[in-house]
C-alpha cells in the first residue's frame, strides 16, 4: 500500500536514527495510513479510500462529499 494520504497528502519523513553512542542511521517516519471504506450518497456507491488518521477525522468534521471534492480538484481518481 502506498504511504501516502490522498486527503491530506501526507507522505513519509525521512531522518536519522540515532544511537546512545550517537551513531546515525537512515529511517523513515511514516505517518499513520489507514485503508477506509465510505458510502458515497451522491453515486449510490462506495469507495475506498487510503487516509491518514488526520485525513480521517477531516472527513468527520466536513463531510465525505467535500473531502472527495478536494481529492478530486487536486486531480486524484476516485
Amino acid at each position: 500500500m502506498s504511504a501516502h494520504c490522498l486527503l491530506t497528502g501526507r507522505k513519509p519523513g525521512f531522518g536519522n536514527s540515532v544511537s546512545h553512542s550517537h551513531r546515525r542511521t537512515a529511517r523513515r517516519f511514516d505517518p499513520n495510513i489507514q485503508r477506509k471504506r465510505y458510502w458515497l450518497e451522491s453515486e449510490g456507491r462506495h469507495i475506498r479510500l487510503t487516509l491518514s488518521a488526520k485525513g480521517i477525522r477531516t472527513i468527520d468534521t466536513i463531510g465525505i462529499e467535500a473531502a472527495v471534492a478536494r481529492i478530486r480538484a487536486r486531480g486524484e481518481k476516485i
